[in-house]
């Protein structure tokens, strides 16, 4: 690579750094929430009555099912969510948003919304938004370009 691809590089990443790092505190001071509990919330919000089987939950954030399960304890301690046995070994398996978690989940969406029009959106010309979109999806396989 050559210089000028190192120091895009660099800079590409710095500003990742920084995005997530705004995004992080901005969920944290404004709303209590982790990047974490964000993600699960918004997940169990977006299901067919905010209900899922752990399994199903694990699986659509990439996250291994450990993981899962310890965010859900803690969360569910917060009264975001509720667990419910199922199944004859009355292991907890299915997963409901509470009103509580409704609530906060709605809230700290629009506010994460602020954050990504403030960091992002309100710094790139809508050509720059449609040239990092269309890498984004080809990167990840969401799209024909």
């Amino acid at each position: 690579m050559s210089d000028a691809d190192w120091a895009f590089w660099d800079s590409w990443m710095r500003a990742q750094r920084r995005m997530e790092r705004e995004v992080d505190r901005a969920l944290q001071q404004d709303f209590d929430i982790s990047k974490s509990e964000f993600g699960i919330l918004v997940t169990l919000r977006a299901a067919p009555g905010g209900a899922m089987r752990v399994t199903e939950l694990a699986e659509s954030l990439g996250w291994e099912k450990g993981r899962v399960a310890h965010l859900l304890t803690r969360m569910e301690a917060r009264g975001f969510l509720e667990r419910e046995e199922a199944g004859a070994a009355g292991r907890r398996t299915g997963i409901t948003l509470t009103a509580v978690g409704a609530e906060r989940v709605d809230r700290a969406v629009l506010g994460h919304g602020r954050v990504i029009r403030r960091l992002v959106l309100d710094r790139l010309a809508p050509d720059q938004v449609q040239a990092i979109s269309a890498w984004s999806r080809a990167m990840t396989g969401d799209g024909s370009e």
